[in-house]
């Protein structure tokens, strides 16, 4: 009988624990996760964060979920050292479990901000589903807030003021939200979004520290240009840094996160990963990638679970990623690698709608739309064939994109 054991009870995680049990019928499976409970919904926490959701719908697995397909799910057990020679896990308890074949899937905790008092009493991270409990209680309560973080996480803290009534100032080093993917006429749509809701954007700011009161409560934040802004929450969203502690003296090879190929194999044998934590191998790019989003994280899981399973690796991971945001009264979607083209394209439509595509080697590897999202699963198709296409900006740019009007791929 082959034992799995996946540390981790994500998306990924969990995902990879199902298709084994699918896949291997009579196998042990254990998920150990340093979690108090099973696996959540960590898109629906942010709509509890802002007050518009109750706790029940946002569990995705309870308990006995695990229990009535076999899988062992240790929960609160803190994973102290891996023994890939002797295919052992050790557990802060004590407890040695062997393994056959082993998935990490562990992925990231919020960077903390290198700033003085960036620990104090109102600071939130936003990852767990404890977090987003906090954030609420803490939200629910203050009257003005500052953000830090001008990616797609940070605008969910700019959300949760708006929902709570927060005054919010969202502090951003640069001269746009998310400026590594989206030009300025495209980000000063999402920044009227915000400030619909009562967030303003503050441009190259950022933070030098935190200022605090004496029972160690943040009261303001102050920027590198020595502007003060006073605050009682403030939500840090600068990026993940992966979990990986307790993989101490192990030889995997790691290049800003776990390098696995497309077939979630890691450098060691019968060691996998997948998820956040992982810098896998895009295929449709032809170069090692990242992705944080939901969809992604579940598929990897999937993957892993398939060629885990398997005699030899049976399936690649092929995966066109998409992160929808639901905030403001305008949809907005980015989908692939919006930040790694060396070529764009991009139109706005309206005060509400606009486009960007991006091209590598005249391919499409991502884009963002904001407002119409229609034209999503079309620019999808082109970056799943890697059709040449980036000299024919126009038809992609079109309201309505009909894949018809491009010349075929044999005439180019």
């Amino acid at each position: 009988m082959t034992e799995y054991v996946i540390i981790g009870d994500g998306i990924s995680g969990s995902s990879a624990a199902e298709t084994l049990r699918e896949e291997d019928p009579e196998s042990s499976i254990t998920v150990i996760t340093d979690e108090g409970e099973a696996l959540y919904n960590r898109i629906l926490i942010k709509e509890h964060a802002k007050g518009k959701l109750p706790e029940a719908p946002i569990s995705i697995h309870e308990e006995d979920w695990y229990g009535e397909r076999d899988i062992e799910l240790s929960l609160n057990t803190h994973v102290t050292g891996v023994d890939t020679d002797e295919k052992v896990v050790h557990t802060h308890e004590g407890d040695d479990i062997p393994y056959d074949k082993l998935l990490i899937a562990t992925g990231g905790t919020p960077t903390q901000l290198p700033v003085d008092d960036s620990d104090a009493e109102g600071i939130h991270h936003f990852w767990t589903f404890q977090d987003a409990r906090k954030i609420r209680e803490s939200a629910e309560a203050a009257e003005k807030g500052v953000i830090v973080g001008a990616g797609l996480l940070g605008i969910d803290f700019a959300a949760v003021c708006g929902a709570q009534g927060v005054e919010g100032k969202y502090l951003m080093r640069g001269d746009r939200w998310w400026r590594y993917a989206l030009s300025g006429k495209g980000a000063e749509i999402m920044h009227e979004g915000m400030r619909d809701v009562g967030v303003e954007p503050v441009f190259d700011s950022g933070v030098d520290h935190f200022e605090t009161d004496d029972d160690g409560q943040v009261v303001a934040a102050v920027d590198p240009n020595g502007d003060r802004y006073e605050c009682d929450f403030a939500g840090v969203a600068i990026g993940l840094t992966f979990n990986t502690e307790y993989l101490g003296d192990v030889d995997l090879e790691m290049d800003n996160g776990i390098l696995v190929d497309q077939y979630m194999q890691t450098n060691l044998e019968d060691v996998y990963a997948a998820g956040d934590i992982t810098r896998f191998y895009d295929v449709l790019l032809g170069e090692q990638a990242q992705n944080g989003s939901w969809g992604s994280a579940k598929e990897q899981g999937r993957i892993a679970g398939v060629n885990m399973a398997a005699d030899d690796e049976a399936e690649e991971f092929e995966w066109v990623s998409s992160y929808s945001i639901t905030h403001f009264d305008f949809p907005f979607l980015s989908f692939g690698h919006p930040t790694l083209g060396d070529d764009h394209a991009e139109r706005k439509y309206s005060d509400t709608e606009w486009r960007r595509i991006a091209f590598k080697d005249g391919k499409v590897v991502g884009g963002v739309l904001i407002g119409d999202l229609a034209p999503q699963s079309k620019l999808k198709q082109l970056m799943r064939e890697q059709r040449v296409v980036a000299d024919q900006k126009e038809v992609l740019l079109e309201e309505t994109v009909d894949l018809d009007d491009l010349a075929p791929p044999q005439e180019q």
